[in-house]
């Protein structure tokens, strides 16, 4: 669907969604969508089949305006994106209890030279950094999957993937940096863009580049931390960031784009993560990327605000029941509270969120993966 929209420059800015008939999308989150089209300069709004409502803007989009920069569309998050490391793990046997039972101490500031892991992803360290190699709260997690069907075998030989070990897929981003950014933004100009030459914008974009680098060095120092828990290496396949805004051609015409819970196209393969009670897909984009704003959907997408999800599902469910999955997988989560909000009732369909892309013609897929492990949190201890 498309609908053009008068924004305040005068400018035609447009909406698109894509998703079937069959996919269920929020009437806030269109409404959203539609309310962000007619921001300054914007030219372009595209929603993807996880469109959900966020907080003032929709998430699971990609917004493209001209000559404007909008950090409230980046959100507080930047950086943020999905990792996929292969591992010596060998499939043929699997030791979840003894695995999880390994996983502990993530949550606590890694022990280790911060400067120099930063140094290696070139990211220059301003202090200490105790958050560094944390996954954080929300829907962030470490998650040990096998990948149980290939679709593409060229693609993912290419990728040096293989069915007989275990991966690692790390979600996670800047952790409190992104958040310092944007309250440093909104403190002073509310939900207002930037005119994208100005001083301000240029300083937001440079802290923001920093902030997507340091997300990726994140996640790199999360599985490495993951892995030496069970004694085990990994190397990285995949990293894709799907909150950030970045300069892209479309339609001819050099535009700002911001994605919020959106992964680029140019990036080679990406990750799109189901619940922790699902499958997630490893797919290849396709086409020249014009309809899509040169982005895909992420994930599932939230079906219900994490209140809600509390709200529905306490009286359906323990805490308990929702450690282990119908996929036969473990949850480690002792924080009561995230359990029930990030529950796989509360996201939407990932296998109509695929069906979606792919019908239009925007993404193929590589291989599917199914948890063994989900790692979000422990319960502090002496």
């Amino acid at each position: 669907m498309e609908t053009p929209l008068q924004n305040p420059s005068g400018a035609q800015g447009s909406v698109r969604v894509i998703a079937s008939p069959q996919s269920w999308i929020e009437g806030e989150a269109v409404r959203q969508l539609e309310a962000t089209a007619r921001l300054d300069g914007m030219q372009l709004a595209v929603g993807m089949p996880d469109l959900h409502p966020g907080k003032g803007s929709p998430v699971g989009a990609a917004f493209a305006s001209r000559g404007v920069v909008h950090p409230f569309l980046v959100g507080n998050d930047i950086g943020c994106g999905i990792g996929l490391w292969r591992t010596d793990l060998p499939r043929r046997k699997p030791k979840r209890d003894r695995w999880a039972s390994k996983l502990y101490g993530l949550e606590r500031p890694w022990d280790g030279d911060t400067a120099a892991w930063l140094e290696r992803f070139g990211v220059p360290a301003l202090g200490p950094e105790p958050a560094l190699g944390t996954l954080g709260g929300g829907n962030h997690f470490a998650e040990l999957s096998f990948f149980d069907e290939v679709h593409d075998d060229a693609a993912f030989s290419a990728l040096g993937l293989s069915q007989g070990c275990f991966a690692l897929l790390v979600h996670s981003g800047s952790r409190g940096l992104g958040d310092a950014i944007l309250r440093e933004h909104t403190d002073r100009f509310g939900a207002r863009g930037l005119p994208a030459h100005s001083p301000e914008a240029q300083r937001y974009l440079g802290r923001h580049d920093r902030a997507v680098a340091w997300g990726r060095a994140n996640r790199a120092l999360i599985a490495h931390r993951f892995l030496s828990c069970l004694g085990a290496d990994g190397e990285r396949a995949a990293d894709v960031c799907h909150n950030s805004v970045t300069r892209a051609h479309l339609a001819g015409e050099a535009l700002w784009l911001h994605r919020k819970g959106a992964a680029p196209v140019d990036e080679g393969p990406v990750v799109i993560a189901g619940s922790r009670g699902a499958k997630s897909y490893l797919v290849l984009p396709c086409g020249n990327g014009e309809a899509n704003a040169r982005s895909l959907a992420h994930g599932a997408g939230r079906r219900w605000p994490r209140t809600d999800a509390r709200r529905r599902l306490e009286d359906r469910f323990t805490a308990e029941a929702l450690t282990q999955t119908a996929l036969g997988s473990l949850v480690v989560c002792e924080d009561k509270d995230l359990l029930f909000e990030e529950a796989p009732p509360a996201y939407k369909n990932i296998d109509r969120v695929i069906q979606d892309l792919t019908e239009a013609g925007v993404a193929r897929v590589v291989a599917s993966l199914t948890p063994l492990i989900t790692y979000k949190v422990r319960a502090a201890r002496e």
